[in-house]
């Protein structure tokens, strides 16, 4: 077998061959970053999704960025609410609203809703987690605010436990856990008058629009991942940021699940949080394992999950090995292409790991590539500007 014959110029083409080849219809299509902020699979990533939106039904895009932040992008693409340079910088975390791919999607997504009468929607799947921990204010009020009485406490009592929001989100708790408010005894009433407020909305969903309900159920999940979140950030046990990194991926994965509901969707991520084997990587001197949420997600929806992985060969003139993965792949005519990733780990079972010199690139694990559906290979990232 040659990786010629299990590979195919990336086109509408080769996309609707790849879910055809699946043994079931993805609810979810994960598209995978193997580096953040990479111009070019930001442009093919546009394409595949427009291709997906004509020919193959799909009609939501989902992105790792801030969930709550997302819905400022939700409602500009569905009424045209607000200027597209502040939706822009409202709707996205991690920078990610300075890249000219993602403004690029927001406004065809907005084309096409002016044009269709069934709607495209957009998430965002991260928590509100941008380096360190946001306030849950906004999700306990927001859901407090959509919910009838008798409920578990006035808003008032609510802002007197939160405090000011700067103390949930000191930067220094990130590598001191003593300076994290997550174990204080307001926290942790906090923690119980969330869950008694997702009890009540479970009592009250009848009465709730689908919209409000849809928002309800997001504002709750959020509540309950950020103080789970913060009260971890106060472990100091050894294994502190691996179950952070979990919690992270727990949170993204019941974001997914409810963007599941809305199927079928294309997810774009990076690849350590879509990939299905255990994720593990080193920060510093700390060794982080974790299940992604893609791996929770699979777990969760079998055949219903697929993951196409994405490779690059040179990466701003930092070219792989002849006999790495990406070395091989790089070998292939077309610029772009898609590959069949498990019958590529049998073309490729002698590949040798590739080292690169951009820190910020996580090249592909020569044992893990039968887990992954199909990989998108760049032969030249060249466009590599992160927002400064």
């Amino acid at each position: 077998m040659t990786v010629r014959n299990i590979a195919r110029k990336l086109d509408g083409a080769a996309i609707s061959a790849f879910l055809r080849s699946l043994p079931a219809r993805p609810a979810l299509l994960g598209l995978g970053e193997a580096r953040h902020f990479v111009g070019e699979l930001g442009a093919l990533r546009n394409e595949v999704f427009r291709h997906l939106v004509a020919h193959e039904g799909y009609r939501s895009f989902a992105v790792e960025s801030d969930c709550l932040m997302g819905l400022v992008v939700d409602d500009h693409i569905a009424t045209g609410a607000g200027d597209l340079d502040d939706v822009m910088a409202r709707g996205f975390s991690h920078g990610f609203g300075a890249s000219a791919a993602n403004r690029d999607l927001v406004r065809w997504m907005r084309t096409y809703n002016e044009a269709h009468d069934e709607k495209l929607r957009f998430f965002g799947i991260d928590g509100p987690l941008e380096y360190w921990a946001a306030s849950p204010r906004q999700a306990l009020t927001a859901l407090h605010g959509l919910l009838d009485g008798p409920l578990p406490c006035t808003r008032e009592t609510l802002d007197a436990l939160l405090g000011p929001d700067g103390r949930w989100s000191n930067e220094a708790t990130v590598m001191d856990p003593s300076q994290s408010i997550g174990q204080t005894a307001d926290a942790q009433r906090l923690r119980v008058i969330a869950d008694d407020l997702l009890a009540l909305l479970d009592t009250q969903l009848p009465q709730l629009s689908v919209r409000d309900r849809e928002r309800a159920e997001l504002y709750g999940r959020t509540a309950v991942g950020l103080l789970r979140y913060h009260h971890a950030m106060a472990d100091s046990t050894a294994d502190r940021i691996s179950r952070l990194s979990g919690l992270r991926d727990a949170m993204m994965a019941a974001n997914l699940r409810a963007v599941a509901a809305h199927g079928p969707a294309l997810v774009f991520a990076h690849n350590l949080h879509l990939q299905r084997h255990h994720s593990r990587m080193s920060l510093g001197d700390q060794d982080v394992r974790m299940w992604s949420a893609g791996a929770i997600t699979a777990a969760r929806l079998g055949d219903r999950y697929a993951f196409l992985a994405s490779a690059f060969g040179a990466i701003g003139g930092d070219a792989p090995a002849a006999d790495t993965t990406e070395g091989i792949l790089a070998t292939l005519p077309w610029h772009a292409c898609v590959v069949d990733g498990r019958r590529l780990a049998r073309a490729a079972a002698a590949a040798a790991p590739r080292v690169s010199r951009d820190f910020a690139y996580f090249p592909l694990d020569p044992a893990h590539l039968d887990t992954i559906d199909g990989i998108v290979f760049v032969r030249e990232a060249v466009d590599l500007g992160a927002p400064g």
